[in-house]
């Protein structure tokens, strides 16, 4: 009788779930792209255009965040009497923007967005909240949107240049995780290349914990538009190709750091398929990538580092983790301090047991913040990001002044296997710790040195390597997939 009352429990939330859907949208998506504009002090919305899809991939229950994770969440509130119907926590490169150098200096920029919310049977109001000083919410931006309205653009023909592959169909696009990994600098030549490297790719991903454990609930599809050239741009070595998504190292000025700003042709394109996340597969060699939450993220296919660079990147985008590391260079002149508790459920400037984030998932009687030998992995690791920093700059060098191709070469593979060796060094120190395993709060985290802390000693989101998530991320990851799927 117990297991039966429950199973009328599930049953009865869910029709109350979906009948909660149906009050307030229709099966169809509203895509409103917008232009954020501004610098660290400035932060404004203007809207551009609003598009509308047959299929909404997304939620059908659970219509309201209740993750409290990005640095925006967007609002659908019903305009006759305010209710909040809708809404969906993110990050957005203009934030990132603003937490960087030029930002601080005055420098304004503009970036081009798109939030996607289910479609609005009725007028609704569209509102932006941002996070204030305290890192709570508060709105700063609203419009009122007309499902009616004759400016929205509803008859999308798709682009016949662009070419679908279902590589994974595991159910309904609204009952499960929808990814679309989106081409980016792969010749019409080369679509052969980019249908392997999907293979690849989507098995990286489906064989890692927790994709594997829950592999039945994702579809993944592959979505291609050629690129005149193959590649992408590299503004330090003076390389510069024509591509679909205008993918750029150098993004922010952070060499490593592999982006997009060309926001309206990833939608375009991407908007072939259903999808709740999108990746970017970048046909290069170059280590590089980046993800934003709830937008995308991009990774290089051609590195020794490229499933890892997948998986944290993804990460990142899918999940809202922060970068566990601290010792590697950033564009970012400030985005966490220690006053403030970060929002990412994977770093925590509290050490307390009784409300640390993860206090769950603690070993029992551990010290903390928990000690670790520290001093000799920043000795190690800043000693060696000084180095990669010396010999990515030689490699840049070499190109921008058209070296040998073979002298090229030499260099990037010594830079390789030096990269290679120091990520052997990091796994062996941590190998020899005492609390390798442990969780509890270790310092060193979110791009700080001090006062921000981490879960465990090393993690995928941490550093370079065939390694899994901690245990408090990959719960986090679960918990996201549950969110779409249940």
């Amino acid at each position: 009788m117990k297991y039966f009352y429950i199973l009328l429990v599930l049953m009865v939330t869910n029709i109350v779930a979906g009948n909660e859907f149906e009050k307030w949208f229709e099966d169809a998506t509203m895509r409103i792209d917008y232009f954020h504009f501004g610098d660290s002090r400035q932060d404004d919305i203007a809207i551009d255009r609003i598009y509308r899809y047959d299929t909404w991939p997304g939620r059908h229950s659970r219509l309201i965040d209740s993750y409290g994770n990005g640095l925006y969440r967007v609002t659908i509130r019903d305009a006759e009497n305010g209710e909040v119907i809708y809404s969906q926590g993110f990050s957005s490169f203009f934030g990132e923007y603003q937490s960087t150098a030029p930002a601080a200096q005055g420098v304004k920029r503009a970036f081009h967005e798109t939030c996607r919310v289910p479609w609005p049977k009725y007028p609704v109001i569209f509102s932006l909240d941002k996070r204030d000083g305290k890192n709570e919410f508060r709105q700063y931006f609203q419009f009122l949107i007309d499902p009616g309205d004759i400016s929205i653009i509803r008859q999308m023909t798709g682009d016949p240049q662009v070419k679908i592959i279902k590589n994974r169909e595991s159910g309904p696009p609204a009952k499960k995780v929808d990814i679309a990994f989106i081409a980016e600098g792969y010749t019409i030549e080369e679509f052969s290349k980019f249908k392997k490297d999907l293979s690849y790719f989507s098995n990286v991903l489906m064989n890692s914990e927790p994709y594997r454990s829950m592999a039945d609930q994702f579809n993944i599809y592959g979505v291609f538009k050629a690129s005149v050239e193959s590649g992408v741009d590299e503004p330090r070595a003076g390389i510069y190709k024509q591509t679909a998504l205008n993918v750029t190292f150098n993004s922010l000025g952070s060499e490593r750091y592999l982006m997009t700003e060309d926001n309206k042709a990833l939608q375009d394109i991407a908007g072939h398929v259903p999808f709740d996340a999108l990746v970017i597969m970048v046909n290069h060699s170059r280590y590089g990538g980046g993800g934003i939450y709830n937008q995308f993220c991009v990774f290089t296919t051609g590195n020794q580092w490229k499933e890892y660079l997948l998986l944290h990147e993804f990460g990142h985008s899918f999940a809202g983790l922060a970068d566990e590391y601290y010792t590697s260079s950033t564009a970012y002149s400030e985005l966490n301090t220690p006053t403030i508790e970060p929002f990412e459920p994977n770093i925590t400037a509290l050490h307390d047991k009784k409300i640390i984030k993860w206090k769950s998932f603690l070993t029992p009687g551990v010290q903390m913040p928990t000690p670790w030998k520290k001093k000799g992995f920043d000795k190690m690791d800043y000693a060696w990001q000084s180095e990669r920093a010396r010999m990515n700059n030689q490699i840049a060098e070499l190109k921008r002044k058209h070296a040998a191709t073979n002298d090229i070469i030499e260099a990037e593979r010594e830079y390789d296997r030096r990269d290679a060796g120091h990520t052997r060094k990091v796994d062996e120190y941590f190998l020899q710790s005492r609390f390798f395993g442990v969780v509890g709060a270790f310092e060193g985290a979110g791009y700080m040195q001090y006062g921000l802390y981490r879960p465990m000693l090393d993690c995928l989101m941490f550093s370079k390597g065939k390694k899994p998530f901690c245990v408090v991320c990959e719960n986090v990851v679960k918990q996201v997939i549950n969110g779409y799927t249940n």
